[in-house]
């Protein structure tokens, strides 16, 4: 049996491909590709001559059998047009064949647009969503902004060049004039990093012809810091709560969550109040 390999190619940058993934693209049977002429002048640039077969989401349902029957034979590699696969095309739904199937499935790491651009932002990377493409229509595309307003992850989309003012304003429309970084190009000749507020991001863009494809990394919101409880003002709710019988761990949780102080400190004073 085969091995279903996810190959990573570069997202502009030629150089950017790595050696491991040359070799599976030219040791595998067969390449199952979003686009093959694409593909094949990837695959012309590093001489690999391997039999490829398209695999996309108009034609995903009739090709699962030929490459589950590939993979029967020997291994396949899957690819996009560009960057990882299975971000933002059907490949998942193949991966969920193929493990159905019994098949083992392993990635061939690489380049990938919603990564480059969050870890070059300067917005925070602990923590982040990722929703793909911005639907076409205004009042579709509001209600999904307006879904993820209150979430304090870093939001990534991507956008196409003749949508992305459309996009902006009604980014700054609901979600407000947060931060944001703009990537265009990423790895290509003309690639940009515009960072600021989405105003000036619309500013930038408005005096000049978008070009490129586009990832858009925004800021979260931002929770404000709550004011800390005075010692007297936690003492007074520590006392309700022991009064009420509840143990100390269960009252140092719960007035974290409000007060402002830490656990330990609440349960150091919890102990302390007993009996008082």
């Amino acid at each position: 049996m085969g091995i279903l390999y996810l190959v990573a190619t570069p997202i502009g940058n030629l150089e950017d491909m790595s050696p491991r993934a040359a070799r599976i693209l030219r040791e595998a049977a067969l390449i199952a590709a979003e686009d093959t002429r694409h593909t094949g002048s990837l695959l012309k640039h590093f001489e690999i001559q391997t039999p490829r077969t398209s695999y996309f989401e108009h034609n995903k349902i009739q090709k699962l059998d030929r490459i589950l029957e590939a993979l029967a034979k020997g291994d396949v590699a899957l690819v996009s047009d560009a960057g990882t696969p299975a971000i933002n095309d059907p490949g998942y739904e193949l991966v969920q064949a193929a493990l159905a199937a019994g098949f083992d499935v392993r990635p061939v790491p690489g380049p990938s647009a919603p990564i480059s651009a969050l870890t070059v932002s300067g917005l925070p990377t602990n923590s982040f969503l990722y929703l793909g493409y911005l639907p076409h229509k205004t009042s579709e595309r509001r209600k999904s902004l307006g879904l993820v307003a209150d979430q304090p992850y870093t939001l990534i989309f991507l956008e196409t060049p003749h949508r992305i003012l459309d996009s902006l304003a009604d980014i700054l429309s609901v979600l407000g004039d947060r931060r944001i970084c703009v990537a265009r190009e990423m790895t290509k000749l003309y690639e940009e990093y515009w960072r600021g507020p989405v105003s000036g991001a619309i500013e930038h863009f408005e005096s000049k012809e978008p070009r490129g494809e586009f990832t858009l990394v925004i800021e979260g919101k931002q929770i404000e810091d709550r004011r800390r409880w005075t010692e007297e003002e936690l003492l007074d709710s520590i006392k309700k709560e022991l009064q009420a019988g509840n143990p100390a761990k269960q009252i140092s949780s719960k007035l974290a969550e409000s007060s402002g102080w830490g656990k330990r400190e609440i349960y150091e004073l919890v102990n302390r109040n007993k009996g008082v």
